[in-house]
């Protein structure tokens, strides 16, 4: 759904050079979007920590001793760090989710109104029944409302908790900064 804006006043763009220009960068601003990447691979995760842990370590020996052994077992240490990176990156799944337009997200929640019990609590929606109509709606790889519904039904708590708040947290993510008042 596209929401048209209202267009000033052209006499207030045409004093105005700038204000066009912004305007024009506001209304091709991209929605946010945020990642989740999921890795089983146990002795890889292990490997990219002690390869990490490794490079640390050269680093603060490098402070005490810059000579060019030192710099060589950073050098050494960096290679590693990529190379276990690397195994972790090929061993991953990355899901990506992206931001959906307001009303697109209104429309959701008004979908899912709380259960009485979650009313009195104050909610506005019903998280459990919205799970996976969110999740599917935000991602962008194409994952079904089955898919998203199989996936926080059976995953373990903390994993399904983590893929629906991904899709959740993009939703509220704000890129603005408000000045130094």
């Amino acid at each position: 759904m596209t929401t048209t804006l209202p267009q000033p006043p052209a006499e207030a763009v045409a004093k105005d050079a700038h204000w066009a220009t912004t305007l024009e960068r506001l209304r091709n601003r991209q929605r946010p979007t945020a990642t989740l990447t999921i890795c089983d691979d146990r002795d890889a995760k292990n490997a990219l920590l002690t390869a990490q842990y490794e490079q640390r370590n050269a680093r603060r020996l490098t402070e005490d001793d810059p000579s060019p052994d030192a710099k060589k077992a950073i050098r050494a240490a960096d290679a590693a760090v990529t190379k276990a990176q690397a195994a972790v990156d090929a061993a991953s799944i990355v899901l990506t989710f992206r931001a959906l337009e307001r009303a697109a997200l209104d429309a959701l929640k008004k979908a899912h109104p709380p259960t009485e019990e979650q009313a009195e609590d104050g909610y506005e929606f019903n998280a459990d029944t919205l799970g996976p109509d969110l999740v599917a709606a935000s991602n962008l790889d194409g994952m079904t409302e089955d898919q998203a519904r199989e996936f926080l039904e059976t995953w373990s708590d903390a994993e399904a908790n983590a893929l629906f708040s991904t899709a959740w947290n993009i939703q509220m993510e704000s890129r603005l900064d408000m000045g130094k008042g």
